[in-house]
């Protein structure tokens, strides 16, 4: 029987119980004695040894088949839930993970468990299991052009590994041992990064483990079965490159080979409420449809609300008002239309965020630290476009919240709080945006220590430094390099990558804003677009041509006289309810040519980028509208602060404005 139309299917629910049985486990570690804890977890496990078997993976179902061993005895009271036990279910559940992924990129799903699988079966007789660190594969990170070389290689084909390499304990030889790794590697592939570094290595500075960050066209298993080969090397464990952990700008390969698919749920709410009254069980109906279709989809409505628009402006011209009663219904249907499209577009962000709870676990174990992270408003909706680009951001952010926001538990006690801190991971919608906040009862943010570094940097003058407000020392930290900790760490440093936070979410239409109060904690709030392919606009007239300005950019519009305006430092301001706000001519930034003189009022759509505000001066307002953003292509990539085109009911193309460009 041919399975092979069954494995995107195998693939997607493998996923979702590997992601039950991570949040189970994760509620287990807080309670537990719960017994339906631990059964949920041993359903999700023998549903995928099921599955696993049935699809021919055999190494995925004894693996899992093994953990159900585990799982049955501790539900039966043969042995205590402790966290050396819940360590060991973790790594079992990397390694299925890692053999889903494997699948998943068409590989056979085989991989080198004995290690975990003789600690589980020690766990099943009620031995106790010590686990010994191995080299930090998972806090490899790799600079800029590290990261440019990994992640051209990707695309161009190849497979990223690291590769942690075990001698024996009593290799005499360990330098002339990794010389003939290296060789046996560089036959099959390239070695990126070593550590410790390659001058280490050979003056046998290490004790019997090292990580070798390997680009190559060969399987994991051949690479491994070529390294095992050589002499006194113990054991081989291989992981794909995780470049979550690598230098902020990233964006990780491991999201774009994301099986693109998404789950479109069609819930009937009256006869729900009805079941749920009647104890009936409930469950929604689901059908799985690739992005693709959706994109597509899309791309057709796009061009139906252009239609739409032109249509619109043909019934007013006409003034028919048979023509004009046809296009309102039609635009009403087309509005519910729209709504309903976009609606299948949006991903709860528990997608983003299911991830975090095990991530937070092992970074407090790392550090020493007690964290309860807490997640409210999971079910919060976004465009999957906006799902996909804010992964990166929010891990940032939490690494930098835990690593120097959250104090160690002496710190904490010496301070009369809690020895658990807390993080609040919050997602709530408002008007058409989502905010998403991360909230630490951590040290907060230290104004003397920001400005202090600041100044040194030449970032601001002292004499500046004194002006500005508390929100505005914050944001400081967003510039490029910045870092007020004391040590580097591996995990992060607060400030490392905030540019690149602020610069991606700016990209998305997004904000991020920072208040902190020292020795109470910190709140990062991230304010996101519902959706980027329809924007709601300010349309504007300069000269005879029209330009489009997103509305979620705007404050308000004003009508300023020419006497009115001010000079300072060699720009035109005005003053706009009691603060200075520079003017920017478009005609001039835009080069469009003079057809009309200018009167004696000037017509000002003031606009915000965080706490910047500048008037964008037009030559008139010709009203709101929904409008399809379209790319302006390859050729015309690098046209300053404009961030793409529209098209017009009656045809013409308008260009949309970047208010982010413009201020900056």
């Amino acid at each position: 029987m041919d399975m092979s139309q069954y494995l995107e299917v195998f693939i997607d629910e493998s996923r979702e119980h590997l992601q039950t049985i991570n949040e189970q486990l994760l509620e287990l570690e807080k309670n537990p004695n719960n017994v339906s804890i631990v059964n949920e977890i041993f359903r999700s496990a023998h549903t995928l040894k099921g599955m696993s078997a049935t699809m021919g993976f055999e190494d995925l179902a004894n693996l899992t088949h093994q953990m159900e061993n585990v799982l049955d005895a501790i539900r039966n009271g043969k042995i205590p839930v402790t966290t050396e036990l819940l360590d060991v279910i973790f790594r079992a559940v990397d390694d299925l993970e890692a053999m889903v992924v494997s699948i998943a990129e068409g590989g056979d799903g085989k991989r080198d468990v004995t290690e975990v699988v003789a600690q589980l079966k020690q766990i099943e007789k009620g031995e106790v299991v010590t686990l010994q660190k191995s080299a930090p594969i998972q806090e490899q990170t790799y600079d800029e052009f590290e990261y440019t070389i990994l992640k051209q290689s990707v695309e161009q084909g190849f497979h990223s590994y690291e590769v942690n390499v075990k001698l024996h304990s009593d290799c005499l030889l360990k330098a002339a041992r990794v010389f003939m790794i290296f060789e046996v590697i560089e036959q099959i592939g390239e070695v990126i990064k070593s550590v410790p570094s390659v001058e280490m290595l050979e003056a046998e500075q290490f004790d019997d483990q090292f990580v070798v960050t390997v680009v190559t066209k060969v399987s994991q298993d051949e690479l491994q079965k070529r390294i095992m080969k050589v002499s006194e090397v113990e054991k081989v464990i291989i992981q794909p490159v995780d470049l979550h952990r690598s230098v902020a700008m990233e964006k990780t390969i491991e999201q774009k080979q994301e099986t693109k698919t998404v789950e479109q749920t069609v819930e009937k709410k009256q006869e729900v409420q009805e079941e749920k009254q009647n104890g009936k069980q409930v469950s929604n109906k689901t059908i799985r449809v690739n992005i693709e279709r959706l994109d597509i989809l899309m791309n057709l409505f796009e061009e139906l609300v252009i239609d739409r628009g032109r249509l619109e402006q043909i019934s007013r011209e006409l003034n028919n008002p048979e023509l004009h009663e046809t296009v309102e219904r039609m635009s009403r249907i087309s509005g519910d239309l729209q709504n309903i499209i976009l609606n299948m577009r949006m991903v709860p962000v528990e997608t983003v965020f299911n991830r975090f709870p095990r991530m937070v676990r092992q970074l407090a174990r790392d550090l020493g630290k007690k964290i309860n992270l807490e997640i409210i408003g999971a079910e919060t909706e976004l465009d999957r476009t906006v799902i996909d680009e804010i992964g990166d951001p929010l891990v940032h952010l939490l690494r930098n919240a835990i690593d120097h926001g959250i104090e160690t538990p002496d710190v904490r006690r010496a301070k009369g709080k809690p020895e658990e801190g807390t993080v609040k991971l919050k997602a709530y919608h408002s008007g058409n945006h989502v905010f998403i906040e991360i909230e630490d009862d951590g040290a907060g943010i230290s104004r003397e220590k920001v400005l202090k570094k600041a100044i040194s940097k030449g970032i601001i003058s002292e004499q500046n430094a004194a002006n500005l407000t508390d929100k505005q020392v914050y944001e400081l930290i967003f510039a490029s390099g910045f870092s007020t900790a004391d040590k580097v760490s591996d995990i992060s440093g607060r400030g490392v990558g905030l540019d690149v936070v602020k610069s991606t979410i700016e990209s998305l239409g997004g904000s991020v804003s920072i208040d902190s109060e020292e020795g109470v904690g910190s709140v990062f709030s991230i304010q996101l677009p519902l959706t980027l392919s329809i924007i709601s606009v300010m349309l504007v007239e300069i000269q005879k041509e029209k330009y489009a300005i997103p509305l979620s950019s705007i404050i308000e519009t004003a009508i300023v006289k020419k006497e009115d305006i001010l000079h300072a430092h060699n720009q035109k301001v005005i003053d706009f309810r009691g603060k200075v706000v520079p003017l920017l001519f478009l005609k001039d930034i835009f080069e469009v040519p003079v057809i009309k003189e200018e009167d004696d009022f000037l017509s000002v759509v003031m606009v915000r980028k965080g706490e910047k505000i500048a008037g964008l001066v037009v030559d008139s307002f010709i009203g709101q509208q929904e409008v399809v953003l379209k790319s302006l292509g390859n050729y015309l990539t690098s046209v300053f602060a404009i961030s793409g085109a529209t098209i017009l009911g009656d045809g013409q193309v308008a260009l949309i404005i970047d208010c982010n460009a413009l201020i900056k």
